[in-house]
């Protein structure tokens, strides 16, 4: 099957599916999340494939949501509009990629925002480079209550995710790896080879034993309230598009809220290369190019 915004390659039992937008530093359109979603069901269908790795071209895994797209496209939607589009696109295609039958593995390199956030961080495992970083920078760049699904917490630990939240801060990926968000951290020229090696390796179990401890695992987050949480948030996350403060981010456009990121103090991660030179912004969390095309 071929795709307008996704790569999708094989080796042997491990399918690899690519986000592959990759002057956009791969953020989110509709056709996108359509078409990921469309390629993890025919991976599940597929009795072949055992291991998916869920990886982004070039030299970002994704920068989020398109919110180019979705300024030009749902501007206007009402709030039942937004509500639908949202809780299928958004909250329920992640809550497919954690709920997927077989193991998910994320590869992930450079920014790794938001949007890229939640759909990383619902694989089973990750692996990253050495250049990743994670941000969710919503809540300063468009008063938004964080993304729509608050997985931050359940990979990251309660304190560490308001940490990143409340100041809108990026983790690199030697701090992922500390706190336990992260499996590995490689070499970013190593990072496919070492992502494939160790899928491979998993694909190596038989696959019935796999599906089943993956549903116990899945189960004890359960039990301990993750899907209630999680859909507690997401009908938080709707209530914040009404307040005034983020219509009027709507109506400034999303220029100055960029700049609000600007604004934040310097911090240790620039001197790492992390953050762009003074004088120079993310646009919403994304290195270089066209401000406020993802989020």
């Amino acid at each position: 099957m071929e795709y307008a915004t996704l790569a999708v390659e094989r080796h042997d039992s491990v399918c690899r599916i690519s986000l592959a937008r990759e002057s956009a530093r791969n953020a989110q359109s509709q056709q996108m999340l359509d078409e990921l979603d469309d390629a993890l069901t025919r991976a599940e269908q597929d009795d072949s494939v055992r291991v998916v790795v869920l990886a982004g071209r070039g030299a970002h895994f994704s920068a989020g949501h398109d919110l180019k797209e979705a300024q030009a496209k749902r501007a206007d939607f009402t709030v039942e509009e937004r509500w639908e589009y949202e809780s299928r696109r958004y909250y329920g295609y992640c809550l497919r990629i954690w709920d997927f039958p077989k193991p998910t593995v994320a590869q992930v390199q450079g920014a790794c925002v938001a949007g890229g956030f939640m759909i990383a961080n619902m694989c089973d495992l990750v692996v990253c480079s050495d250049t990743a970083y994670f941000s969710d920078p919503v809540g300063h760049t468009l008063a938004a209550a964080a993304t729509e699904v608050l997985i931050h917490p359940w990979v990251m630990g309660l304190r560490k995710a308001k940490e990143m939240l409340y100041t809108g801060e990026k983790v690199d990926a030697q701090e992922a790896l500390r706190i336990g968000m992260v499996n590995r951290v490689v070499p970013e020229a190593e990072l496919d080879a070492a992502t494939l090696a160790l899928a491979q390796r998993i694909a190596q179990a038989p696959p019935f034993g796999l599906r089943l401890i993956k549903r116990s695992l899945n189960r004890t987050a359960d039990a301990q309230g993750f899907r209630t949480a999680l859909s507690a948030h997401f009908d938080t996350h709707q209530l914040s598009h009404l307040s005034e403060e983020f219509q009027a981010v709507r109506e400034r456009g999303l220029a100055q809220a960029i700049q609000r990121n600007k604004d934040l103090p310097p911090r240790p991660a620039r001197d790492a290369g992390l953050l762009p030179p003074e004088g120079e912004t993310f646009a919403l969390g994304q290195p270089g190019g066209k401000k406020g095309e993802a989020a």
